[in-house]
């Protein structure tokens, strides 16, 4: 694609471009159906053990709950985009984030610099 091929949309004030904004997570909505975080969670893990016609099966069962629905529904979605962002926050509502590390390594030295009265550090 050219660069004269891109074309840049100019929003007005107040304008935006997501107006419904950020779509909610899955387990928020099951949360505000009553279902209580244990009873999401052990769904959760069952279901992430499913091949997709096991998930499909899920689905179209007119006796399976919302909450199994909305979980195999949020699945497939992600497979079908190629995205893991709803398998990412399953997965992370499940087992937790994982652990962050990071490094910092110093020289030891601090520098002062006196300015008219101010120290800038």
């Amino acid at each position: 694609m050219a660069k004269a091929d891109i074309v840049k949309h100019q929003f007005k004030k107040g304008e935006v471009a997501n107006p419904n904004g950020r779509p909610r997570k899955y387990v928020s909505i099951l949360k505000d159906s009553g279902y209580k975080l244990s009873e999401i969670n052990d769904t959760i893990q069952n279901m992430m053990a499913m091949d997709l016609t096991e998930l499909g099966e899920v689905f179209k069962n007119p006796k399976g709950t919302i909450l199994e629905k909305t979980i195999a529904n949020a699945m497939r979605k992600s497979l079908e985009k190629g995205s893991l962002y709803s398998l990412e926050t399953l997965l992370t509502r499940v087992y937790g984030k994982p652990k962050e590390t990071s490094a910092i390594t110093t020289d030891g030295k601090i520098e002062f610099i006196v300015t008219k009265g101010k120290t800038i550090l």
